[in-house]
Protein backbone atom coordinates (compact mmCIF):
# COMPACT_ATOMS: atom_id res chain seq x y z
CA UNK A 1 0.00 0.00 0.00
CA UNK A 2 1.38 3.59 -0.88
CA UNK A 3 0.79 6.49 -0.31
CA UNK A 4 -1.85 7.36 -2.84
CA UNK A 5 -3.39 4.12 -2.79
CA UNK A 6 -4.37 5.55 1.19
CA UNK A 7 -8.49 6.60 2.03
CA UNK A 8 -8.85 10.28 1.55
CA UNK A 9 -8.61 10.90 5.62
CA UNK A 10 -5.98 9.11 6.34
CA UNK A 11 -3.87 10.54 3.14
CA UNK A 12 -4.86 14.23 5.17
CA UNK A 13 -3.96 13.15 8.22
CA UNK A 14 -0.49 11.95 7.11
CA UNK A 15 0.28 14.44 5.07
CA UNK A 16 -0.94 17.17 7.81
CA UNK A 17 2.59 18.98 7.67
CA UNK A 18 3.34 19.26 4.09
CA UNK A 19 0.11 20.89 4.08
CA UNK A 20 0.35 23.44 6.52
CA UNK A 21 2.66 24.86 3.93
CA UNK A 22 1.32 23.47 1.09
CA UNK A 23 2.02 26.57 -1.50
CA UNK A 24 6.09 25.54 -1.41
CA UNK A 25 6.67 22.07 -3.45
CA UNK A 26 8.10 19.44 -1.29
CA UNK A 27 9.24 16.69 -2.63
CA UNK A 28 9.91 13.34 -0.18
CA UNK A 29 12.71 13.62 1.47
CA UNK A 30 14.19 10.05 0.74
CA UNK A 31 15.11 11.99 -2.62
CA UNK A 32 18.13 14.13 -2.14
CA UNK A 33 21.44 14.77 -4.24
CA UNK A 34 23.73 11.74 -4.62
CA UNK A 35 20.76 9.52 -4.48
CA UNK A 36 20.82 6.09 -6.31
CA UNK A 37 17.89 5.32 -8.60
CA UNK A 38 16.73 1.74 -9.02
CA UNK A 39 17.12 0.41 -12.69
CA UNK A 40 14.57 -1.05 -14.48
CA UNK A 41 11.51 -0.48 -12.98
CA UNK A 42 9.14 2.29 -13.31
CA UNK A 43 10.37 5.23 -11.06
CA UNK A 44 8.07 7.52 -8.69
CA UNK A 45 8.68 10.40 -7.30
CA UNK A 46 6.47 12.28 -5.48
CA UNK A 47 5.58 15.10 -2.80
CA UNK A 48 3.42 18.39 -2.06
CA UNK A 49 2.51 21.58 -3.78
CA UNK A 50 -0.07 24.28 -4.20
CA UNK A 51 -3.44 22.22 -4.78
CA UNK A 52 -4.43 21.93 -8.34
CA UNK A 53 -1.14 22.60 -9.61
CA UNK A 54 1.27 21.18 -11.96
CA UNK A 55 4.29 19.50 -10.92
CA UNK A 56 6.74 18.31 -14.10
CA UNK A 57 9.81 15.62 -13.80
CA UNK A 58 12.39 16.46 -15.81
CA UNK A 59 15.69 13.20 -15.39
CA UNK A 60 17.91 11.64 -18.40
CA UNK A 61 15.84 12.67 -20.79
CA UNK A 62 12.54 12.39 -19.71
CA UNK A 63 10.02 14.91 -18.63
CA UNK A 64 6.87 13.81 -16.64
CA UNK A 65 3.94 16.09 -15.45
CA UNK A 66 1.33 15.12 -12.96
CA UNK A 67 -1.40 17.61 -11.61
CA UNK A 68 -1.27 18.18 -7.85
CA UNK A 69 -4.76 17.05 -6.29
CA UNK A 70 -7.35 19.13 -4.13
CA UNK A 71 -4.73 18.05 -0.95
CA UNK A 72 -2.09 19.26 -2.88
CA UNK A 73 -0.73 15.38 -3.67
CA UNK A 74 1.39 14.32 -6.46
CA UNK A 75 3.38 11.65 -8.08
CA UNK A 76 5.18 11.31 -10.91
CA UNK A 77 6.65 8.16 -12.50
CA UNK A 78 9.53 8.04 -14.42
CA UNK A 79 9.69 5.24 -17.56
CA UNK A 80 12.75 2.68 -16.32
CA UNK A 81 16.08 3.26 -16.32
CA UNK A 82 19.48 1.56 -17.05
CA UNK A 83 22.56 1.25 -15.10
CA UNK A 84 24.62 4.34 -14.96
CA UNK A 85 27.22 5.66 -12.99
CA UNK A 86 27.40 8.93 -14.13
CA UNK A 87 26.43 11.65 -12.34
CA UNK A 88 23.20 13.36 -13.22
CA UNK A 89 20.66 15.74 -12.22
CA UNK A 90 17.05 15.91 -11.76
CA UNK A 91 15.02 18.79 -12.18
CA UNK A 92 11.60 19.05 -9.84
CA UNK A 93 9.55 22.33 -11.37
CA UNK A 94 5.98 23.72 -9.95
CA UNK A 95 4.70 27.14 -10.33
CA UNK A 96 7.39 29.17 -9.65
CA UNK A 97 9.00 26.84 -7.68
CA UNK A 98 12.05 24.61 -8.76
CA UNK A 99 14.36 21.80 -7.17
CA UNK A 100 17.02 20.50 -8.52
CA UNK A 101 19.14 16.80 -7.49
CA UNK A 102 22.28 16.68 -8.21
CA UNK A 103 24.68 13.76 -8.85
CA UNK A 104 21.99 11.04 -8.69
CA UNK A 105 23.24 7.54 -10.36
CA UNK A 106 21.29 5.07 -11.22
CA UNK A 107 21.98 1.29 -10.16
CA UNK A 108 20.63 -1.64 -8.08
CA UNK A 109 18.49 -0.32 -4.43
CA UNK A 110 17.87 -2.14 -1.57
CA UNK A 111 16.00 -1.17 2.02
CA UNK A 112 18.39 -3.01 5.36
CA UNK A 113 16.57 -2.77 8.51
CA UNK A 114 16.22 -4.99 11.94
CA UNK A 115 18.15 -4.27 15.26
CA UNK A 116 21.60 -3.89 16.42
CA UNK A 117 23.32 -6.69 14.66
CA UNK A 118 22.04 -4.69 11.41
CA UNK A 119 22.94 -1.40 12.63
CA UNK A 120 26.46 -2.35 13.92
CA UNK A 121 29.35 -0.38 12.13
CA UNK A 122 31.80 -1.26 10.03
CA UNK A 123 34.37 1.05 12.81
CA UNK A 124 32.72 -1.20 15.63
CA UNK A 125 33.21 -4.32 13.67
CA UNK A 126 37.12 -3.45 12.92
CA UNK A 127 37.66 -2.57 16.66
CA UNK A 128 37.17 -6.13 16.93
CA UNK A 129 38.17 -8.00 14.15
CA UNK A 130 40.98 -5.95 12.61
CA UNK A 131 40.86 -7.76 9.38
CA UNK A 132 37.83 -5.47 8.81
CA UNK A 133 39.73 -2.17 9.27
CA UNK A 134 41.15 -3.00 5.56
CA UNK A 135 37.55 -2.47 4.35
CA UNK A 136 36.94 0.87 6.25
CA UNK A 137 40.39 2.24 5.88
CA UNK A 138 40.25 1.41 1.75
CA UNK A 139 39.78 5.04 -0.93
CA UNK A 140 36.34 6.60 -1.50
CA UNK A 141 34.79 5.07 -4.23
CA UNK A 142 31.74 6.31 -6.26
CA UNK A 143 29.56 2.83 -6.96
CA UNK A 144 28.20 2.69 -3.55
CA UNK A 145 26.04 5.20 -1.95
CA UNK A 146 24.25 4.89 1.61
CA UNK A 147 21.01 6.67 3.45
CA UNK A 148 20.32 5.98 6.81
CA UNK A 149 17.04 6.65 8.22
CA UNK A 150 16.85 7.58 12.21
CA UNK A 151 13.57 8.91 13.02
CA UNK A 152 11.96 8.44 16.61
CA UNK A 153 9.05 5.92 16.28
CA UNK A 154 5.83 7.45 15.11
CA UNK A 155 2.22 6.59 16.70
CA UNK A 156 1.18 7.64 13.01
CA UNK A 157 2.71 6.55 9.57
CA UNK A 158 5.06 10.08 8.50
CA UNK A 159 5.17 11.30 5.14
CA UNK A 160 8.44 13.60 6.24
CA UNK A 161 11.04 13.12 8.23
CA UNK A 162 11.64 15.25 11.34
CA UNK A 163 15.34 14.74 10.37
CA UNK A 164 15.86 14.60 6.79
CA UNK A 165 19.37 12.96 6.42
CA UNK A 166 20.84 12.95 2.53
CA UNK A 167 21.96 10.74 0.86
CA UNK A 168 25.80 9.37 1.80
CA UNK A 169 29.24 8.87 -0.39
CA UNK A 170 31.20 6.13 -0.12
CA UNK A 171 34.32 7.49 1.69
CA UNK A 172 36.20 5.99 4.72
CA UNK A 173 35.09 9.07 7.19
CA UNK A 174 31.65 8.39 5.86
CA UNK A 175 31.64 4.79 5.53
CA UNK A 176 33.09 4.05 9.68
CA UNK A 177 29.16 4.73 10.52
CA UNK A 178 27.71 2.64 7.56
CA UNK A 179 25.82 -0.52 8.92
CA UNK A 180 28.72 -3.55 7.93
CA UNK A 181 26.11 -6.64 7.28
CA UNK A 182 24.80 -3.68 4.47
CA UNK A 183 28.77 -2.63 3.09
CA UNK A 184 29.75 -5.82 2.41
CA UNK A 185 26.30 -6.75 0.89
CA UNK A 186 26.50 -3.77 -1.50
CA UNK A 187 30.38 -4.23 -1.78
CA UNK A 188 29.78 -8.11 -3.17
CA UNK A 189 26.35 -7.07 -5.25
CA UNK A 190 28.92 -4.16 -7.18
CA UNK A 191 31.82 -6.75 -7.81
CA UNK A 192 29.58 -8.90 -9.85
CA UNK A 193 27.10 -6.54 -11.13
CA UNK A 194 29.21 -3.93 -11.71
CA UNK A 195 26.78 -1.36 -11.38
CA UNK A 196 26.29 1.33 -8.30
CA UNK A 197 24.51 0.26 -5.77
CA UNK A 198 22.45 2.20 -2.76
CA UNK A 199 21.32 1.13 0.48
CA UNK A 200 18.60 2.80 2.66
CA UNK A 201 19.10 1.41 6.13
CA UNK A 202 16.62 2.05 9.18
CA UNK A 203 17.39 -0.93 11.54
CA UNK A 204 17.24 0.56 15.73
CA UNK A 205 19.15 -1.70 18.06
CA UNK A 206 17.23 -2.98 21.11
CA UNK A 207 13.62 -3.39 19.18
CA UNK A 208 11.61 -6.23 18.56
CA UNK A 209 10.00 -7.29 15.27
CA UNK A 210 6.14 -5.98 16.07
CA UNK A 211 7.70 -2.11 16.03
CA UNK A 212 9.02 -2.50 12.04
CA UNK A 213 5.60 -4.81 11.26
CA UNK A 214 2.80 -2.16 9.63
CA UNK A 215 -0.10 -1.85 11.74
CA UNK A 216 -2.89 -3.07 9.27
CA UNK A 217 -1.18 -6.37 9.71
CA UNK A 218 -1.65 -7.19 13.22
CA UNK A 219 -5.62 -6.69 12.34
CA UNK A 220 -5.38 -9.36 9.66
CA UNK A 221 -3.40 -12.01 11.49
CA UNK A 222 -5.18 -13.98 14.32
CA UNK A 223 -2.49 -14.39 16.66
CA UNK A 224 -1.63 -10.70 16.26
CA UNK A 225 -4.71 -9.15 16.74
CA UNK A 226 -3.90 -9.94 20.20
CA UNK A 227 -0.83 -8.07 20.55
CA UNK A 228 -2.17 -5.22 19.03
CA UNK A 229 -5.31 -5.26 21.70
CA UNK A 230 -3.11 -5.74 24.92
CA UNK A 231 -0.84 -2.67 23.38
CA UNK A 232 -3.16 -0.54 22.67
CA UNK A 233 -4.98 -0.86 26.05
CA UNK A 234 -1.53 -0.35 27.62
CA UNK A 235 -1.99 -4.17 29.25
CA UNK A 236 2.04 -4.52 28.84
CA UNK A 237 2.08 -7.01 31.23
CA UNK A 238 -0.74 -9.05 29.83
CA UNK A 239 1.21 -8.96 26.15
CA UNK A 240 4.42 -10.34 27.79
CA UNK A 241 2.57 -13.12 29.27
CA UNK A 242 1.07 -13.97 25.88
CA UNK A 243 1.93 -16.69 23.90
CA UNK A 244 3.98 -15.33 21.26
CA UNK A 245 4.17 -11.94 22.96
CA UNK A 246 6.53 -9.49 23.69
CA UNK A 247 8.44 -7.48 26.33
CA UNK A 248 7.59 -3.52 25.48
CA UNK A 249 10.26 -1.57 27.15
CA UNK A 250 9.09 2.00 25.07
CA UNK A 251 7.05 2.83 22.72
CA UNK A 252 9.47 2.13 20.07
CA UNK A 253 8.74 -1.85 20.65
CA UNK A 254 4.60 -1.19 19.98
CA UNK A 255 3.21 -2.14 17.22
CA UNK A 256 3.93 -0.29 13.72
CA UNK A 257 5.68 2.31 15.44
CA UNK A 258 9.04 2.06 13.84
CA UNK A 259 7.46 1.27 10.69
CA UNK A 260 5.53 4.58 10.36
CA UNK A 261 8.71 6.38 11.24
CA UNK A 262 11.68 4.37 9.28
CA UNK A 263 9.86 2.70 6.44
CA UNK A 264 6.44 4.59 5.81
CA UNK A 265 8.21 8.36 5.10
CA UNK A 266 10.28 6.40 1.81
CA UNK A 267 7.56 4.36 0.34
CA UNK A 268 6.51 3.61 -2.64
CA UNK A 269 10.71 4.42 -3.44
CA UNK A 270 11.79 2.10 -5.75
CA UNK A 271 13.97 -0.58 -4.28
CA UNK A 272 14.74 -4.11 -5.48
CA UNK A 273 14.25 -5.54 -2.23
CA UNK A 274 15.02 -5.96 1.56
CA UNK A 275 17.38 -7.12 4.07
CA UNK A 276 16.59 -8.52 7.68
CA UNK A 277 19.21 -9.12 10.46
CA UNK A 278 16.36 -9.41 13.71
CA UNK A 279 15.51 -11.62 16.37
CA UNK A 280 17.40 -10.93 19.54
CA UNK A 281 14.54 -8.77 21.22
CA UNK A 282 12.11 -11.42 20.44
CA UNK A 283 14.29 -14.22 22.31
CA UNK A 284 15.87 -13.43 25.40
CA UNK A 285 14.85 -12.59 28.92
CA UNK A 286 10.94 -12.58 29.04
CA UNK A 287 10.77 -12.64 25.64
CA UNK A 288 8.58 -15.27 24.14
CA UNK A 289 9.83 -16.67 20.86
CA UNK A 290 6.90 -18.45 19.21
CA UNK A 291 4.93 -17.21 16.61
CA UNK A 292 8.05 -15.29 15.50
CA UNK A 293 7.50 -17.38 11.95
CA UNK A 294 4.14 -15.68 11.68
CA UNK A 295 5.50 -11.81 12.89
CA UNK A 296 7.96 -12.64 9.60
CA UNK A 297 5.14 -13.33 7.48
CA UNK A 298 3.61 -10.08 8.81
CA UNK A 299 6.60 -7.92 8.13
CA UNK A 300 7.52 -9.60 4.74
CA UNK A 301 3.67 -8.86 3.20
CA UNK A 302 2.78 -5.97 5.26
CA UNK A 303 6.28 -4.22 3.83
CA UNK A 304 5.44 -5.65 -0.08
CA UNK A 305 2.02 -4.46 0.22
CA UNK A 306 3.51 -0.94 1.56
CA UNK A 307 5.44 -0.56 -1.15
CA UNK A 308 2.58 -1.95 -3.81
CA UNK A 309 5.06 -4.64 -5.15
CA UNK A 310 3.97 -8.21 -3.75
CA UNK A 311 7.20 -10.06 -5.41
CA UNK A 312 9.78 -8.08 -3.92
CA UNK A 313 12.78 -10.55 -2.66
CA UNK A 314 13.65 -10.59 1.49
CA UNK A 315 16.88 -12.27 2.60
CA UNK A 316 16.89 -12.06 6.33
CA UNK A 317 20.19 -13.48 8.81
CA UNK A 318 19.30 -16.55 11.07
CA UNK A 319 20.67 -15.60 14.97
CA UNK A 320 24.56 -16.85 15.30
CA UNK A 321 25.12 -18.15 18.24
CA UNK A 322 24.76 -17.00 21.92
CA UNK A 323 24.31 -17.51 25.55
CA UNK A 324 24.02 -21.03 26.20
CA UNK A 325 21.07 -20.01 28.94
CA UNK A 326 18.94 -18.67 26.44
CA UNK A 327 16.52 -21.44 24.97
CA UNK A 328 14.72 -18.56 23.46
CA UNK A 329 17.64 -18.38 20.70
CA UNK A 330 16.86 -22.02 19.86
CA UNK A 331 13.63 -21.44 19.55
CA UNK A 332 13.99 -18.47 17.18
CA UNK A 333 16.38 -19.66 14.74
CA UNK A 334 13.84 -22.51 14.40
CA UNK A 335 11.42 -20.24 13.93
CA UNK A 336 13.15 -17.72 11.35
CA UNK A 337 14.44 -21.03 9.36
CA UNK A 338 10.75 -22.41 8.56
CA UNK A 339 9.95 -18.98 7.95
CA UNK A 340 11.50 -20.23 5.02
CA UNK A 341 8.26 -21.33 3.06
CA UNK A 342 7.24 -17.71 2.63
CA UNK A 343 7.45 -16.82 -0.93
CA UNK A 344 10.79 -14.79 -2.27
CA UNK A 345 12.65 -15.40 1.03
CA UNK A 346 16.15 -17.07 1.68
CA UNK A 347 18.55 -17.10 4.84
CA UNK A 348 21.84 -16.37 6.04
CA UNK A 349 23.15 -19.06 8.29
CA UNK A 350 25.60 -17.49 11.15
CA UNK A 351 25.44 -20.08 13.69
CA UNK A 352 29.42 -20.82 12.75
CA UNK A 353 30.39 -17.76 13.17
CA UNK A 354 30.56 -17.88 17.14
CA UNK A 355 31.92 -15.00 19.14
CA UNK A 356 32.25 -13.72 23.10
CA UNK A 357 29.53 -11.00 22.20
CA UNK A 358 25.53 -10.58 20.85
CA UNK A 359 26.74 -8.48 18.37
CA UNK A 360 29.47 -11.20 16.34
CA UNK A 361 32.39 -9.09 14.50
CA UNK A 362 32.07 -11.01 11.66
CA UNK A 363 29.86 -9.41 9.08
CA UNK A 364 32.29 -9.91 6.35
CA UNK A 365 30.55 -13.93 6.33
CA UNK A 366 27.12 -12.36 6.74
CA UNK A 367 27.39 -9.61 3.84
CA UNK A 368 28.12 -11.88 1.83
CA UNK A 369 25.95 -15.17 2.58
CA UNK A 370 22.97 -12.43 2.01
CA UNK A 371 24.84 -11.64 -1.00
CA UNK A 372 24.73 -15.10 -1.98
CA UNK A 373 20.92 -15.34 -2.19
CA UNK A 374 20.48 -12.02 -3.71
CA UNK A 375 22.99 -12.80 -6.91
CA UNK A 376 21.41 -15.91 -7.16
CA UNK A 377 17.84 -15.37 -6.89
CA UNK A 378 17.14 -11.95 -7.18
CA UNK A 379 19.77 -11.73 -10.62
CA UNK A 380 20.23 -15.16 -11.67
CA UNK A 381 23.82 -15.70 -11.43
CA UNK A 382 24.84 -19.36 -10.93
CA UNK A 383 26.82 -19.20 -7.84
CA UNK A 384 26.04 -21.28 -4.30
CA UNK A 385 23.70 -19.31 -2.27
CA UNK A 386 22.16 -21.67 0.58
CA UNK A 387 24.29 -24.39 2.82
CA UNK A 388 22.16 -27.64 3.70
CA UNK A 389 19.22 -26.76 4.68
CA UNK A 390 16.77 -29.58 6.77
CA UNK A 391 14.21 -31.47 4.41
CA UNK A 392 13.21 -34.47 5.77
CA UNK A 393 14.43 -37.29 8.22
CA UNK A 394 13.16 -41.32 8.63
CA UNK A 395 13.57 -43.84 11.54
CA UNK A 396 15.88 -46.99 10.64
CA UNK A 397 15.47 -48.83 13.62
CA UNK A 398 18.35 -47.02 16.50
CA UNK A 399 19.11 -44.65 13.29
CA UNK A 400 17.43 -41.46 11.49
CA UNK A 401 18.24 -40.92 8.10
CA UNK A 402 18.43 -37.27 7.45
CA UNK A 403 18.34 -35.48 4.05
CA UNK A 404 18.41 -31.72 3.21
CA UNK A 405 18.19 -29.27 0.52
CA UNK A 406 21.11 -27.55 -1.29
CA UNK A 407 22.92 -30.16 -0.22
CA UNK A 408 23.83 -31.90 -4.01
CA UNK A 409 27.44 -30.65 -4.11
CA UNK A 410 27.79 -32.94 -1.16
CA UNK A 411 28.23 -32.43 2.49
CA UNK A 412 31.46 -32.33 4.33
CA UNK A 413 33.01 -31.38 8.56
CA UNK A 414 34.71 -28.43 8.63
CA UNK A 415 35.62 -25.47 10.93
CA UNK A 416 35.47 -21.90 10.42
CA UNK A 417 38.18 -19.73 12.42
CA UNK A 418 37.96 -16.09 11.75
CA UNK A 419 36.95 -14.51 8.11
CA UNK A 420 39.19 -17.56 6.33
CA UNK A 421 36.84 -20.16 4.22
CA UNK A 422 35.76 -22.91 6.54
CA UNK A 423 38.51 -25.79 6.34
CA UNK A 424 37.96 -29.13 5.88
CA UNK A 425 38.22 -31.60 9.10
CA UNK A 426 37.25 -35.21 7.83
CA UNK A 427 39.05 -36.86 10.95
CA UNK A 428 36.75 -34.72 13.12
CA UNK A 429 33.24 -36.08 14.01
CA UNK A 430 30.08 -34.18 13.47
CA UNK A 431 28.89 -32.52 16.33
CA UNK A 432 25.85 -31.42 17.94
CA UNK A 433 23.53 -33.71 16.95
CA UNK A 434 20.70 -35.54 19.13
CA UNK A 435 17.96 -37.85 18.46
CA UNK A 436 14.84 -38.05 21.03
CA UNK A 437 13.08 -41.23 22.68
CA UNK A 438 9.69 -41.88 22.43
CA UNK A 439 8.96 -40.11 25.71
CA UNK A 440 10.75 -36.99 24.06
CA UNK A 441 14.21 -37.22 25.97
CA UNK A 442 16.82 -36.14 24.30
CA UNK A 443 20.42 -38.00 24.13
CA UNK A 444 23.53 -36.84 22.27
CA UNK A 445 24.14 -38.74 19.08
CA UNK A 446 26.86 -40.12 16.79
CA UNK A 447 26.59 -38.65 12.84
CA UNK A 448 28.24 -39.70 9.65
CA UNK A 449 27.59 -38.21 6.04
CA UNK A 450 26.33 -40.73 4.03
CA UNK A 451 26.52 -38.78 0.49
CA UNK A 452 24.17 -36.50 0.55
CA UNK A 453 22.50 -37.63 3.77
CA UNK A 454 23.39 -37.91 8.00
CA UNK A 455 22.65 -40.78 9.83
CA UNK A 456 22.09 -40.53 13.14
CA UNK A 457 22.06 -42.93 15.78
CA UNK A 458 21.99 -43.31 19.49
CA UNK A 459 22.19 -47.50 20.80
CA UNK A 460 20.13 -46.09 23.49
CA UNK A 461 17.58 -44.37 21.65
CA UNK A 462 15.12 -46.96 19.88
CA UNK A 463 12.74 -46.30 17.05
CA UNK A 464 14.02 -42.51 17.55
CA UNK A 465 11.09 -39.76 16.91
CA UNK A 466 12.99 -36.71 15.78
CA UNK A 467 16.66 -35.51 15.74
CA UNK A 468 17.65 -32.35 15.92
CA UNK A 469 21.22 -30.14 14.87
CA UNK A 470 23.12 -27.54 16.70
CA UNK A 471 20.18 -26.66 19.35
CA UNK A 472 21.80 -25.17 22.33
CA UNK A 473 21.91 -21.60 22.25
CA UNK A 474 25.87 -21.12 21.70
CA UNK A 475 26.93 -24.51 20.12
CA UNK A 476 30.97 -24.29 19.70
CA UNK A 477 32.34 -25.74 16.45
CA UNK A 478 28.67 -26.44 14.67
CA UNK A 479 30.54 -27.97 11.98
CA UNK A 480 28.33 -29.41 9.18
CA UNK A 481 28.92 -27.79 5.53
CA UNK A 482 28.23 -28.17 2.45
CA UNK A 483 31.09 -28.71 -0.28
CA UNK A 484 30.58 -25.32 -1.14
CA UNK A 485 32.00 -23.88 1.97
CA UNK A 486 28.12 -23.14 3.62
CA UNK A 487 26.90 -23.83 6.81
CA UNK A 488 24.36 -26.14 7.71
CA UNK A 489 21.25 -24.37 9.81
CA UNK A 490 20.08 -25.46 13.03
CA UNK A 491 16.59 -27.36 12.63
CA UNK A 492 14.26 -29.60 14.69
CA UNK A 493 12.44 -32.05 12.92
CA UNK A 494 9.41 -32.02 15.47
CA UNK A 495 8.85 -28.14 16.58
CA UNK A 496 6.55 -29.80 19.83
CA UNK A 497 10.13 -31.57 20.92
CA UNK A 498 11.97 -28.01 20.80
CA UNK A 499 12.12 -26.95 24.73
CA UNK A 500 11.33 -23.51 25.19
CA UNK A 501 11.18 -21.14 28.51
CA UNK A 502 10.87 -18.12 29.22
CA UNK A 503 14.25 -16.57 31.17
CA UNK A 504 13.31 -14.11 33.61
Amino acid sequence: MNLTQLPRAVLLSILLPSLISAAELHVADVLTDNAVLQQGVPLPVWGTTTARENVSVRFAGQTKTARATDDGAWRVELSPLKADGTGATMVVESGEDRQEFRNLLVGEVWYASGQSNMQMTLDACARKLPAIGESVDAGPTDHLRWLRIDEPDSPQPLARRQTATPWQLDHPDNRRKVSAVAYFFARELHKTLDVPIGIIEGSWGGKPIEGFIPRFQFEQQEPLRAILSLAEQDRLGALAALEGGVVVRNTAGMPGRIFNARVAPITPYAVRGFLWYQGESNAGRGEDPRHYRIKMRALVEGWRQAWGQPELPIYFVQLPAFNNEATGWVRLREEQRRSLDIKQTGMAVAIDLRDDDIHPANKLDVGKRLANWALAKTYGKNIPFSGPLFLSANGDGDSMRVQFEHADSGLMVARKEGIAAPKPTPDTPLAHFELADQDGNWYPAQAMIEGAEVVVRNPRVRDPQAVRYACSGAPQNANLYSRTGLPASPFCSDLQLLPWESQK
